[in-house]
C-alpha cells in the first residue's frame, strides 16, 4: 500500500503554506519545512514563515504546532549555522518517518528548489568536509565571491552564496570539482514519491499579494529581524528581504526605498520560481486559485 505524503509547493506569497494547513487539517498531517530560510530562527517576519505572527516570548520551538497540527524544522537553526542539502535531507527524513510511525500524513511545504529536489530525487554522495575546509571556502566567499567562483567551472552558474561555498569546499577537499560527484547515482529520495501539488496563481495575482504582504512583513518585525541580522553577520544574500532592511538600518536606503526594492526582488524571485516548476517540477495537480 503506497504511503500518503505530499509536497507543496509553489512562488513566494502563492498561499501555499494556508493550502498545506487546511490539507493538514483534513487529513491529520504534519507539516514538515521545505524552505531554506523558513528553517533558521529569529527572522519569521522576512521569511514569511507560518511563525510570524507568534510575540516574541513565544517564539517557535523544535515541537511547535499551530491549531494542533505538528509543524518540523521550521525555526531550528540559529543565524551563525548553516546546513548543507545532504544535512536537511536526512533530517527531513526524520521528521517523515516520525510523521509516519505516529499515524499523521507528511507534507512538505516550502519553495526551496534544491531542497525538493533532493527529497523527490536523492542526492548525489558527496565527501565528508573537514570543518576548518569548510570555514575557509565560508571565509573566501564571503571576501570575494567572485575571486571564489573562479576556481570553480566555467559551467557552475549558481549565484548563491551558500552553493557557491559548498562547491568550493569541495573542491578544496578533495580537488574534483562538486560536478564530479553530482554525476554520480542520486540516493537518500523519499519514498514512495509525495504527491506534487503546485499552488500556481496568476502573475497579476502573485504581484498583488507581495505588494501587500512586504508593508505587513516590515509592520510585523522585519525591523527588528534585520537588527539580529547585523549583529549575527548573517550574510543578507541568503534572503531576500534581509538586504533592504539592513540597508534602511544602515542609513543606506530610505524606508520607502528598502520596500520599493523588497518588492521589485521578490517579483523577481517569483519569477525564477516559475521557471523552476515549469521546467523541472512534474506537478501531479496544479492549483491556481485558493481562495
Amino acid at each position: 500500500m503506497k504511503t500518503e505524503s505530499y509536497i507543496i509547493t509553489g512562488p513566494t506569497a502563492s498561499g501555499k503554506s494556508a493550502f498545506a494547513h487546511k490539507l493538514a487539517m483534513r487529513v491529520g498531517g504534519t507539516i514538515i519545512n521545505c524552505d531554506s530560510v523558513q528553517i533558521y530562527a529569529g527572522i519569521e517576519n522576512i521569511s514569511a514563515s507560518p511563525f510570524a505572527e507568534l510575540p516574541d516570548n513565544q517564539q517557535p520551538t523544535a515541537n511547535n504546532q499551530i491549531n494542533g497540527i505538528p509543524y518540523r524544522l521550521f525555526s531550528i537553526l540559529p543565524l551563525d549555522k548553516q546546513i548543507s542539502v545532504v544535512e536537511y535531507l536526512n533530517m527531513a527524513r526524520l521528521e517523515y518517518n516520525a510523521a509516519i510511525d505516529a499515524g499523521r500524513v507528511p507534507i512538505f511545504v516550502g519553495g526551496t528548489g534544491y531542497y525538493i529536489n533532493a527529497i523527490i530525487n536523492g542526492i548525489s554522495p558527496m565527501p565528508d568536509i573537514d570543518n576548518d575546509v569548510r570555514v575557509r571556502a565560508r571565509e573566501m566567499v564571503a571576501r570575494d565571491i567572485n575571486a571564489a567562483k573562479k576556481m570553480l567551472p566555467e559551467n557552475f552558474t549558481a549565484t548563491d552564496p551558500q552553493r557557491i561555498s559548498r562547491a568550493l569546499e569541495v573542491f578544496l577537499q578533495t580537488g574534483k570539482h562538486i560536478s564530479e560527484f553530482q554525476n554520480l547515482p542520486r540516493v537518500g529520495a523519499i519514498t514512495p514519491t509525495p504527491t506534487r501539488i503546485l499552488i500556481n496563481p496568476p502573475v497579476d495575482v502573485l504581484k498583488q499579494r507581495i505588494a501587500a504582504r512586504i508593508p505587513e512583513m516590515i509592520n510585523g518585525g522585519a525591523i527588528d529581524e534585520g537588527r539580529r541580522i547585523i549583529a549575527a553577520g548573517w550574510d543578507t544574500r541568503r534572503a531576500i528581504g534581509a538586504a533592504q532592511i539592513c540597508a534602511y538600518l544602515r542609513g543606506e536606503k530610505s524606508l520607502d526605498d528598502c520596500i520599493s526594492d523588497w518588492i521589485t526582488k521578490t517579483n523577481q524571485y517569483a519569477k525564477r520560481q516559475r521557471t523552476w516548476f515549469r521546467t523541472q517540477f512534474n506537478a501531479d495537480s496544479e492549483i491556481t486559485n485558493i481562495d
